[in-house]
């Protein structure tokens, strides 16, 4: 079945950087695109960034956009998402998705930044 377990989470001050990774089973990674969200508390779930199926394309939100970069390497099944100058308010739960079917989501990891 469908796997999406992230990791790299943590505790981080403002200014600082975090690589979320998502390594992915039960699918043939190399042939869907995918997306980071996150969830802030009290908010709603939000895309982040999204990368084509070879890594060819990618898109950010507006917030984040020349802080995080969305790569892969289908070789090893993984999406990464490397954030930079991370602001408090990139305090969420980040979760990694495949565009496949109905989509899945992986279990998420907390991304905390504090001031």
């Amino acid at each position: 079945q469908v796997q999406l377990v992230e990791s790299g989470g943590g505790l981080v001050q403002a200014g600082g950087s975090l690589r979320l990774s998502c390594e992915a089973s039960g699918f043939t990674f190399s042939s869907y695109a995918m997306r980071w969200y996150r969830q802030a508390p009290g908010k709603e779930r939000a895309l982040v960034a999204g990368i084509s199926k070879f890594g060819d394309s990618t898109d950010y939100s507006e917030s984040v956009k020349g802080r995080f970069t969305i790569s892969r390497d289908n070789a090893k099944n993984t999406v990464y998402l490397q954030m930079n100058s991370l602001k408090p308010e990139d305090t969420a739960v980040y979760y990694c998705y495949v565009v496949r079917g109905a989509g899945y989501w992986g279990q998420g990891t907390q991304v905390t930044v504090s001031s």
